[in-house]
């Protein structure tokens, strides 16, 4: 069940915006088992003064197409599924929308399985 926060520079259409979705689904899909139909995601446009980033950071040469991503998941993936999470994202986005991999940022915020509702006012998840 992850929830997916999506923040970029204003200005791209929305087919472009769509492929990003389009694109991190498909990842979550292959990669952390995410089940069909288990789409949160919003995306936020900033204008260029509400959106700034380390262009250089560790030696990564970011550019102003910079897509941060977060998800917020349950705390019950492997390292390796994280690490094949990364990777495929970066894949994707480069395949669809057209990104760069040095413009792919992607933080994981992991929580209990006990932290969701997703309706009804109840703990799907808990035990």
């Amino acid at each position: 069940m992850p929830m997916t926060r999506i923040n970029m520079r204003a200005g791209k259409s929305p087919a472009y915006r769509q492929a990003i979705c389009d694109s991190l689904y498909r990842a979550m899909r292959e990669t952390f088992n995410v089940p069909e139909d288990d789409q949160f995601m919003t995306i936020t446009e900033h204008d260029g003064d509400n959106f700034r980033y380390g262009a250089s950071y560790l030696g990564v040469a970011r550019s102003d197409d910079l897509v941060l991503v977060q998800l917020t998941v349950s705390n019950t993936r492997s390292l390796e599924q994280k690490k094949a999470l990364f990777r495929r994202i970066a894949e994707l986005l480069v395949e669809s929308p057209g990104l760069r991999p040095e413009d792919v940022f992607v933080n994981l915020v992991e929580v209990d399985k006990e932290n969701w509702s997703m309706g009804h006012g109840l703990a799907q998840y808990a035990a």
